[in-house]
Parts: structure tokens; C-alpha cells; sequence
């Protein structure tokens, strides 16, 4: 496995379902990319998930990840949560389809040829590597905006 890959990730909605956006920040060594994108009547957690989906999608070599959200819907849904909704086949508790079944299968599957630590970082502390995935996620939201006119 290689190479060593640090990514910050967050998710922003004007409204929720509203008007959604997505922002990743991945770091290797000294290189850095910064990704955003939005989405029309969405909700803050599916674009949790796109956020870290996307820049999954850019890692195309098995790498060791370190990943950074500020969400614990995707932090626990992934370490956590995810290993019974599997096995009573992506149901919950109650029975019932996971929601953003599409999104947790994506995100499954591409984790999976990577080794990855989920890190949790409490949003809008002043970390920058969080921060800059934050102003990225509104960005996202903003160019929905700008296509619109």
C-alpha cells in the first residue's frame, strides 16, 4: 500500500432538503487537490457521504487514507453502523432501507481497496484542513447558483 493520503471532507445545505454542496481536500506529501460540487434538493448528509465518495473516486491506487470529517453520520456509518446494516442486507433496526442506501453502497465499495483510518474533527474549530473542506462544500453550494443565471 501506498502512497499516504490525508483527506478533510464536509458537506454544506441551505436548507435541508435544500440546495446542497460537497468539498474535499486531499494531501500527499506536497501535493494538494481541492474538489467541490452541489447539488439541487439534497440533504446535509448525502452530501457528507459525496464529499468523501468523490475523493475516494480520485485515489486510484490502494493507498493508506487518512480521512477527516466533522460528520459522525459518516464517521460511525462507516466504522460502526455499517457492519449490521450489511449483514440484515442494508436494513436498519427497524426493518427498513438504510437511507442514502446508494451513497453507503459507493462508499463501501470504494473504501474497501484501501486501508483507511476515520478520523472525527469537530466542524468550525478553527482546524484548517476542515476549514478549507467547509469553504470547498460552500463553493459547491454557490455554483449551483452561478449555473442557474
Amino acid at each position: 500500500m501506498k502512497p499516504d493520503i490525508t483527506i478533510y471532507t464536509d458537506g454544506a445545505c441551505k436548507g435541508n432538503p435544500g440546495d446542497g454542496g460537497w468539498g474535499a481536500l486531499l494531501i500527499s506529501g506536497a501535493n494538494e487537490k481541492s474538489i467541490f460540487g452541489g447539488e439541487k434538493n439534497t440533504t446535509n448528509n448525502r452530501m457528507e457521504l459525496l464529499a468523501v465518495i468523490k475523493a475516494l473516486e480520485i485515489v486510484k491506487q490502494a493507498s493508506e487514507i487518512k480521512i477527516y470529517t466533522d460528520s459522525t453520520y459518516v464517521q460511525k456509518g462507516i466504522t460502526e453502523w455499517i457492519h449490521a446494516w450489511k449483514l440484515n442486507q442494508w436494513k436498519n433496526s427497524s426493518k427498513k432501507i438504510i437511507k442514502n442506501i446508494d451513497l453507503w453502497q459507493r462508499l463501501d465499495e470504494l473504501a474497501s481497496a484501501h486501508s483507511i483510518e476515520w478520523l472525527w474533527v469537530k466542524g468550525h474549530a478553527g482546524h484548517d484542513g476542515n476549514e478549507k473542506a467547509d469553504q470547498l462544500a460552500n463553493q459547491g453550494v454557490d455554483s449551483l447558483f452561478k449555473e442557474s443565471w
